[in-house]
C-alpha cells in the first residue's frame, strides 16, 4: 500500500500544482483578498472534490462513459464559467475602490469543480491506474485514494493562494494592484481557451 501511495503521489503533484482553473482563481483571489478571504471558496472546492471523486471511484464514472456528450456540455460550461471569473478580476478597480468587491465564495468553488473538466480527466486517470477492478477492499481503496487525492489539491490551491497573497503585498499601490488584476484575468482568459481546446 506504501509503493501505491507513493506512487499515486508521484501522479498527483505535478497536475495538482500546474496552472489550471482552479490554481490561477485561488491565485487572483489570494492577490485580490488574501489568504484568509479564500478559505470559503476552499472548502467548497475540496468538499466538492472529495464527493465528486468518491462517486465517480464507486462507479458513477460509467455516466460519462454512457454519455459522452457530457464532458464536452462540462468543457464548454467551464470555460464560460472561466471568462465570467477572469471578467470580474479585470474590472476589479483597485484595493481602495468605492466598489466592494467580493471573493470567491463556497459556492463558486463548489461550481469551479463541477464544471472543471481537468478534474474528470484526472480523477478518471487516477482510478484507471491506482484502482484494481479486482481489488477486494474496493471502498476501502476508493476512500484512500480519494482523501489522497483531496488533500494533495488542497495543499496545491493554499500553496498558490499564498503566492497571490504574497504578490499582492508587493504591489500595495493602485496601479501595481489594477495590472496584477488584469494579468490573473489574462491567465484565467487563456485557462478557460484550454479548457475548450484541450
Amino acid at each position: 500500500m506504501t509503493d501505491t501511495l507513493l506512487a499515486l503521489l508521484i501522479f498527483l503533484v505535478p497536475l495538482a500544482y500546474s496552472p489550471g482553473p482552479g490554481n490561477m482563481l485561488f491565485a487572483a483571489n489570494g492577490v485580490r483578498f488574501g489568504f484568509r478571504a479564500t478559505l470559503s471558496a476552499s472548502i467548497g472546492y475540496h468538499l466538492a472534490t472529495w464527493i465528486v471523486t468518491m462517486g465517480l471511484g464507486l462507479g458513477l464514472l460509467g455516466v460519462l462513459e454512457t454519455w459522452p456528450m457530457l464532458l464536452p456540455v462540462l468543457k464548454s460550461a467551464g470555460a464560460v464559467y472561466v471568462l465570467w471569473l477572469a471578467l470580474k478580476h479585470w474590472r476589479a478597480g483597485p484595493s481602495t475602490s468605492a466598489r466592494t468587491p467580493r471573493p470567491a465564495s463556497f459556492i463558486d468553488g463548489v461550481m469551479l469543480l463541477l464544471l472543471n473538466p481537468k478534474a474528470y480527466v484526472i480523477i478518471a486517470l487516477m482510478f484507471s491506474q491506482f484502482l484494481s477492478p479486482t481489488e477486494p477492499r474496493v471502498l476501502t481503496a476508493v476512500l484512500l485514494i480519494t482523501t489522497v487525492f483531496t488533500l494533495n489539491n488542497l495543499v496545491a490551491f493554499s500553496t498558490w493562494t499564498l503566492i497571490g497573497d504574497r504578490l499582492a503585498r508587493a504591489f500595495r499601490n493602485d496601479t501595481s494592484a489594477v495590472r496584477l488584476n488584469r494579468g490573473f484575468a489574462a491567465l484565467l482568459v487563456g485557462v478557460a481557451a484550454w479548457m475548450l481546446l484541450a
